[in-house]
């Protein structure tokens, strides 16, 4: 048989889809993955790593607390965020927002809101009671994720160094409210907040979520065990105690969190921060926008858990 003849493609033919050669593999990525996380690891165990005069660790923050909250954002309660471009992206700034769900998952949730969905990538830097920080572990981990007392002096720190500012001015009474209260704001207290903003000229952003009410239904209250513990209180939930480690796990409500329209601060005079009538009334307004907010979309939201 008569060796056959080779005859060499043109450069048309080499160019026509399936003449060639087959693509390369892409690398294995899983090699990346392994070299960020041992690179992550030397500095940390070499110190190579910065933290501020409250204590926040930028980098353990991104890499691993908001990696961690991340799949409950996205998965588990199908975050959607209104007027985040309503929160300003340099400056220092007061975010106020309602607050319940018996764990404060609405303050977890909406830092990833803030950091994921806002152009900035901001770092909010929330106020927590004097609980959180007395706490051992949580103290130490609040203080790493940049947050800090709800007291006047670190909120005005905090403003003038333009940072983000979040707090929550129910405290205790918003996040513990028993089921049937849900979506009705609690007393705002003394207005610290607002103090805080007209002595630094911050803007305040009013927030809205819906959805973290439905996450834990507080039915009842076992008062004596909480105070034997030390907490506000021991909630009742349909799940918890009775499932026990089980009924932590919160229901996977749709949530949605809404940024308001920032009212300015910086035109009042100065000295308005120690006028208490001007404070109640900025205080109210605030509160006053807030629940109005919470009622246009629960009347829009058709189900709990579908939006």
């Amino acid at each position: 048989m008569a060796d056959a003849q080779v005859i060499p493609l043109r450069a048309a033919d080499r160019e026509r889809p399936g003449t060639a050669a087959p693509p390369l593999p892409d690398e294995p990525v899983w090699q990346d993955t392994v070299m960020d996380v041992l690179a992550f690891a030397r500095r940390r165990l070499l110190g190579d790593y910065k933290v501020d005069e409250f204590g926040f660790d930028e980098e353990l923050t991104d890499e691993v607390f908001l990696r961690m909250l991340r799949p409950f954002y996205e998965k588990w309660f199908r975050v959607e965020v209104i007027g985040g471009h309503h929160v300003p992206g340099e400056r220092g700034a007061l975010v106020v927002a309602n607050h319940s769900g018996t764990l404060p998952w609405d303050a977890l949730m909406t830092t990833v809101a803030l950091h994921d969905h806002h152009p900035a990538h901001r770092h909010l830097r929330m106020l927590g009671a004097d609980l959180v920080f007395e706490m051992p572990m949580l103290g130490a981990l609040a203080r790493k994720a940049g947050h800090t007392l709800a007291c006047n002096p670190d909120a005005e720190r905090l403003l003038t160094n333009d940072e983000l500012v979040g707090v929550w001015p129910e405290g205790f009474k918003g996040i513990g409210k028993p089921f049937k209260d849900r979506y009705k704001l609690q007393r705002f207290g003394r207005g610290g907040f607002v103090s805080a903003a007209l002595r630094t000229g911050a803007p305040i952003v009013p927030c809205a979520i819906v959805g973290a009410e439905e996450i834990y239904p507080k039915l009842a209250d076992i008062k004596p065990l909480a105070r034997l513990l030390g907490i506000p209180y021991f909630p009742v939930t349909p799940f918890f105690p009775h499932l026990g480690p089980l009924g932590a796990v919160p229901l996977p409500s749709k949530w949605y969190i809404e940024f308001g329209e920032p009212i300015e601060t910086s035109t009042y005079p100065e000295g308005a921060a120690d006028d208490p009538m001007l404070v109640f009334g900025l205080s109210d307004q605030v509160r006053e926008i807030i629940q109005q907010t919470l009622y246009r979309l629960l009347s829009q939201r058709t189900n709990v858990f579908l939006g």
